[in-house]
């Protein structure tokens, strides 16, 4: 009996651990400064979050299948300065979110493209998009600034009732991802290939489609958050949003999506980003040096890769041992 329950204790410790550690992280926050616990602080903190946590969906699914998205950052302002463009040209908001979505779903299929089809290394296909997609915001462009947005601006600064819009778009693409994750064979076969490619060929398993399918939604997640991010600050920026595909990753390994593919979860990678957002959104409070700020960000993901890879190999050997405790009572027996 207490066996069985110290082994629901550890299993249920493990599992929510992350939630553990935000809601710690919360009350600290709390007592390091009295602003971080006011309306208009949190309101700006989950506007700020939600087009990073958007984009750390979008790795989450291609992280857990064995691959990732270096481009993220880049294909956002160009699906953003697109639709921005669109609007002014059109004055329609549908349309602009719709060429902001299938800027990024091209950008993503020609990644997938180079990934599945031309077998190139995700690592290296997305940073070939990094450069080429960030090009083509400033060509298009001509490297300035795209202002007077108007109505524009209703995505990411307009609020439904007292919840703002950002957020509903944040909430709607977390539980998407966690259906797909958790209730689709489509997500079955992200963890498979994820896991073990080879094995999942094996099984019947199209790995080729599989890999497009994720590439396209991260392409409709990253689409979207163009929009918002460009609306949220009121001006189409070539140059915005650099590095945010760092954050998101940030945000998906913290939460406990294992750069080796085959684990991760949509609600990890929710407490992931909030974790990532109150640790910035502290430091900014309590005055700490920028580049302090991202001396820190930088060793958090450290911490997070050597704690992941540490993890991988005591599943490893624990995998091991019940491997060989079985073929030992095979021979006793």
């Amino acid at each position: 009996m207490d066996l069985r329950k110290n082994n629901f204790l550890g299993t249920a410790t493990k599992k929510y651990s992350i939630f553990m550690i935000l809601f710690v992280l919360f009350i600290i926050c709390s007592f390091a400064n009295p602003n971080f616990l006011t309306a208009n602080n949190l309101t700006n903190i989950s506007r700020q979050l939600a087009v990073t946590t958007i984009l750390a969906f979008g790795q989450t699914m291609l992280i857990i299948s064995g691959m990732l998205d270096l481009s993220q950052g880049s294909v956002l302002a160009l699906s953003g300065v697109f639709a921005v463009s669109v609007y002014k040209s059109t004055g329609s908001l549908i349309l602009s979110i719709l060429a902001g979505i299938i800027t990024g779903v091209v950008c993503n299929f020609i990644n997938a493209i180079m990934v599945s089809s031309l077998k190139t290394p995700p690592f290296i296909a997305t940073l070939a998009m990094l450069a080429m997609a960030r090009g083509v915001a400033l060509l298009f462009t001509k490297g300035q600034n795209i202002l007077q947005l108007g109505d524009f601006i209703v995505f990411g600064q307009g609020s439904l009732g007292v919840i703002p819009i950002p957020i509903i778009f944040l909430a709607v693409i977390a539980v998407i991802t966690w259906y797909i994750l958790k209730h689709t064979r489509f997500g079955r076969s992200l963890y498979a290939v994820g896991g073990n490619e080879e094995a999942s060929v094996a099984s019947g398993i199209n790995v080729s489609n599989v890999k497009y399918k994720a590439f396209i939604i991260n392409g409709i997640f990253v689409g979207i958050a163009g929009v918002l991010f460009m609306s949220r600050v009121n001006a189409g920026l070539p140059n915005g949003a650099v590095g945010f595909e760092m954050t998101a990753l940030t945000a998906a390994i913290i939460g406990g999506t294992s750069f080796s593919g085959g684990i991760g979860t949509a609600m990890g990678t929710l407490a992931g980003a909030f974790i990532v957002g109150f640790l910035d959104n502290i430091m900014t409070l309590t005055n700490v040096d920028s580049y302090m700020q991202q001396i820190v960000r930088g060793a958090i993901i450290a911490l997070a890769v050597i704690y992941d890879i540490q993890s991988k190999n005591r599943r490893t050997k624990n995998a091991l041992g019940r491997i060989e405790d079985k073929e030992s009572k095979i021979k006793k027996a």
